[in-house]
């Protein structure tokens, strides 16, 4: 059996009803999460410059898919561009691995059933199916491809989508086999847009949907595609991770150790591994109170310390600078408190640029991921540490927090309530949801909106 047939046979053989209760009540909380952060992501910069290029490209169309708070509709391929580009406006969407799927896979699917392609009664299990392909995929390989240069949304992210287009569509074993296949062939992303605090990131996102749905199409067309895609000797697994395969390994996990449990939220519009730090560096605000900072040091583990932008210092002139460097989120917190978006598009705070420079970063094999050690050196004397301890269970939201996350989220660009409880009807109504429902929250978004400069 090759790679691309073991997940094929997975994903055919999904059935909703044989799905266990935790993985389908966690596939809803990452719909609602997905949705309700692209609705607050509405004044930011990048899903009008997605908009304006899917346009460019696919033009309007009577009959398309809608751009999200736009109002005007186009393509499946164009609408998921530049819906991905807003539901990632934040930085703030979930987190499976260093993957985040759902701005992948949310907007791609619901551009699919809006133009009647797929009934919204194939969205859950579509969803299960790119989280699951995706996040085998990303927790095997990505502590090998990430410190290469490759991102995870991105690279596992295509093939993640293929699945869940292959899903969706009523791809056979066959032809999912060859869309899997076809994905493998096309996918990729570096992670050098972090480094340089540019938006490439923003749009990398879309552009592994678009892949997904070119890869599934292609296959249903009748592609010739490479059986041994994955595990060839240039094949996915070699030529990206450097590794030898190991089918044995995949079988075993996939299906049983269910990856959408991996899926964290996040309350802060900061990198993954920067929103630990933050929640760190607001129980040191609070010890510190009214005294004078004279340094930091923070302990990490070297995946994440090692991540493009993470130890950047500045100058920042970007948010996708900011939100990436560990000094800048720690300082700004232990400064102002939580990072709001007003905090992180601040780029000449003398204050926090200056305690940024007198914030040491230190890996640290002795600390796991997802946790920090921040010990902070008084201008008197006095040192303050903060043993910061994590894991996903700490961001793993039920439905009752994830409505209050995106509800907050909500108030700052003064979004009405009606719109939220629009979304969570849709996900409490699946698999017999109307999509309606989704299009009327977006159109809910106020019309003098406009994008902050970032």
């Amino acid at each position: 059996m090759t790679i691309s047939r073991l997940l094929a046979d997975f994903v055919c053989s999904l059935e909703i009803e044989k799905v266990p209760a935790d993985v389908l009540e966690k596939t809803r909380n990452c719909l609602l999460n997905g949705y309700g952060i692209g609705l607050g992501c509405q004044n930011t910069p990048y899903a009008p410059v997605a908009r304006r290029a899917a346009l460019a490209i696919e033009g309007e169309r009577a009959d398309g898919a809608t751009l999200l708070g736009d109002g005007r509709k186009t393509t499946v391929a164009g609408a998921s561009l530049a819906n991905s580009a807003l539901f990632h406006g934040r930085a703030q969407e979930d987190t499976c691995g260093a993957a985040h799927l759902g701005t992948i896979l949310i907007p791609l699917l619901t551009a699919l059933i809006e133009t009647r392609r797929v009934p919204a009664s194939r969205l859950l299990p579509s969803l299960i199916a790119g989280y699951e392909v995706g996040g085998l995929l990303e927790s095997t390989y990505a502590g090998k491809t990430t410190p290469s240069g490759f991102r995870a949304s991105p690279l596992y992210g295509a093939i993640a989508a293929a699945a869940a287009v292959g899903k969706a569509i009523g791809l056979n074993v066959e032809q999912l086999s060859a869309a899997l296949a076809n994905a493998a062939s096309f996918t990729g992303g570096i992670l050098q847009s972090f480094s340089d605090g540019t938006d490439e990131w923003r749009y990398q996102v879309g552009v592994a949907g678009q892949l997904g749905l070119v890869s599934a199409e292609l296959a249903h067309a009748g592609s010739v595609s490479a059986p041994n895609a994955f595990e060839g000797r240039a094949g996915f697994i070699r030529t990206f991770a450097r590794t030898e395969p190991d089918l044995k390994t995949l079988k075993a996990k996939l299906g049983s150790d269910w990856s959408i449990h991996r899926v964290t939220f996040k309350p802060y519009p900061v990198c993954a591994f920067n929103q630990t730090p933050v929640i760190a560096a607001l129980a040191l605000r609070e010890k510190v109170g009214r005294r004078d900072i004279a340094s930091v040091r923070v302990r990490m583990n070297p995946y994440e310390t090692g991540y493009a932008g993470m130890d950047s210092k500045g100058p920042f002139n970007s948010i996708s600078g900011t939100l990436m460097s560990i000094p800048f989120c720690i300082a700004g917190t232990l400064v102002h408190g939580d990072p709001t978006m007003k905090i992180m598009t601040t780029y000449d705070d003398a204050e926090v640029n200056a305690l940024v420079a007198r914030t040491e970063l230190v890996p640290d094999d002795g600390v796991n991921k997802l946790c920090c050690i921040i010990n902070v050196d008084l201008e008197d004397g006095t040192r303050i540490a903060q043993d910061q301890r994590m894991t996903v269970a700490n961001y793993d939201y039920d439905r009752k927090a994830v409505s209050a996350l995106i509800r907050r989220i909500g108030d700052e660009s003064d979004l009405p309530a009606k719109a939220y409880e629009y979304l969570e009807t849709f996900v409490e109504s699946l698999p017999g949801a109307d999509i309606s429902l989704v299009l009327k929250s977006f159109a809910m978004v106020p019309k003098a909106v406009s994008p902050q400069s970032m």
